[in-house]
């Protein structure tokens, strides 16, 4: 359900999540919506006291996705469309026939299919298929250097979320957002490390950050990019 605060002469709407978690989150999605994560005890008044403490920067983070204009336009898996990978652009041909299948070639995808509306869960499978092998080998070498800290996730896990690129659970399994194979490969590297710094800090404390910029000290300028780059 969506609620909203006042502020000044603006009106900032905002949704929550309620979870079994200790602290409550506010995050501002690059389409400029708002999420709140809450203990599951927390009341509205509590949570809209929050927002409002927060207003200001809310808006500054709705003003900056802005600033990068629309967004790329809804995908129709068509000829000449362009599409991405590891963060760059690739040229997509879509040719009628059998058996399906998407070849990578230099600079675009080629794809065959017996009906082009079979071109999209192509694109996709293919997407997944080397998510998963990228993200492990993007992972590895971080997963060692982590090791001085006597952590190691137990599982690289990859599949599609709406808002969120990574996260950490209890058992230290470590998710990794499908679309994250579009981005260039520092934005994973960097969501990679700062999910591995919650194994040794479970919230977004001080230390986290200061873990975070250890590991990964110009971490900042990949999360923007990242933030730039994909919806």
């Amino acid at each position: 359900m969506e609620n909203t605060i006042d502020y000044g002469t603006s009106k900032i709407a905002f949704n929550v999540q309620y979870s079994n978690r200790k602290t409550l989150t506010i995050a501002v999605l690059p389409n400029g919506n708002v999420i709140v994560k809450a203990p599951g005890d927390t009341t509205i008044e509590a949570i809209k006291k929050k927002v409002h403490k927060r207003a200001s920067w809310i808006i500054k983070q709705q003003q900056y996705f802005r600033s990068f204009g629309e967004r790329t336009s809804k995908r129709r898996f068509i000829s000449g469309e362009s599409h991405l990978y590891l963060g760059r652009q690739y040229l997509l041909r879509v040719t009628i026939g059998k058996p399906d299948c998407i070849k990578y070639k230099g600079r675009y995808f080629e794809i065959v299919c017996s009906s082009k509306s079979k071109a999209k869960d192509l694109m996709n499978d293919w997407y997944r298929v080397h998510a998963k092998i990228k993200f492990a080998e993007i992972a590895e070498p971080i997963i060692q250097r982590f090791q001085r800290y006597n952590v190691e996730p137990t599982v690289i896990y990859i599949q599609e979320m709406n808002n969120r690129w990574g996260s950490c659970t209890n058992s230290r399994k470590i998710i990794l957002n499908t679309e994250l194979i579009k981005a260039a490969r520092p934005c994973i590297e960097y969501v990679i490390t700062h999910e591995l710094c919650h194994l040794i800090h479970r919230n977004h404390t001080k230390a986290f950050y200061e873990l975070l910029s250890v590991e990964m000290p110009d971490w900042e300028r990949w999360k923007n990019k990242l933030e730039q780059t994909l919806i």
